[in-house]
């Protein structure tokens, strides 16, 4: 049977504080640190395999909901949030995280994992790259091109557990947005995601069999309580260290753990 011991606890806290602390810092969003530590503690404390991988993902975007409010506030009092995009924008990303719930729970255990660990390893090797996206000297599209965007971007992030930080950042800075007032937008962006990818994985995992005492559909509350506790706290004290640490060089660092857990989730959860 599935039990909560303080291993468990001590896993939530400390994916909670370095996801926190990342998102904070690179835009990157938490759920590339959450979702494969919930994996690795779900497998280790007995949780059925069938439906693991789909709790991860799904408390993953529910913890990104109180680390996106931590960060945002920071990024907002330094001016760093265009708000106006993020009202164009927030209907199609919540479309989006709701559609992209509904492909991730039909998608079987072991898909998801490899589709994860795809990204996982693409992503890091966008970091260890450390090549800036380019600047383009022209608008961002009109509403129906914001709503494409941020409908695929809603999409993906549903399916990765993210709150869309890796692929909105870029978006951004390609149309000519500066990368610190990106970084603050995404950052505001990955709240209607996380929102809306929650509700959806709560309504898909709803009648779902084998989840563990404690979860709501695909949301675990238990490790949802010990991330959001400590990433809150981190994701301030990420935000405010944006300005001071080399984000380069621990992107890079970054980038290494991710292909590795790829790689390993590539391998098998064993």
């Amino acid at each position: 049977m599935f039990s909560l011991d303080p291993q468990a606890w001590a896993l939530f806290a400390l994916a909670g504080a370095l996801a926190g602390f990342l998102a904070g810092l690179l835009g990157i969003g938490g759920g590339m640190i959450i979702v494969p530590a919930l994996i690795l503690s779900f497998h280790w404390q007995g949780v059925p395999p069938g439906v693991l991988t789909h709790l991860a993902v799904g408390t993953s975007l529910a913890s990104i909901v109180f680390t996106s409010v931590s960060s945002v506030r920071t990024h907002h009092d330094n001016q760093g949030v265009d708000w106006p995009l993020f009202r164009r924008l927030a209907p199609a990303l919540m479309v989006g995280s709701v559609l992209g719930a509904q492909i991730a729970h039909a998608l079987p255990a072991r898909a998801l994992q490899l589709v994860i660990a795809a990204f996982a390893i693409w992503t890091g090797g966008k970091m260890i790259a450390g090549r800036k996206p380019g600047a383009e000297d022209h608008a961002l599209p009109g509403r129906t091109g914001l709503a494409g965007a941020g409908g695929l971007i809603g999409v993906a992030s549903a399916i990765f557990g993210i709150g869309g930080g890796s692929l909105m950042v870029p978006y951004l800075v390609r149309h000519g947005m500066a990368m610190r007032r990106a970084v603050g937008t995404a950052a505001a962006c990955g709240f209607p995601i996380a929102i809306a990818g929650a509700i959806g994985f709560i309504w898909s995992g709803w009648r779902e069999a084998g989840l563990p005492a404690g979860s709501t559909g695909y949301i675990y509350w238990p490790a949802l309580l010990g991330i959001s506790v400590t990433s809150i706290l981190f994701a301030h004290y990420g935000a405010k260290s944006a300005h001071r640490l080399p984000a380069a060089t621990l992107k890079r660092a970054f980038g290494v753990v991710l292909i590795l857990v790829g790689l390993r989730f590539l391998a098998g959860i064993h």
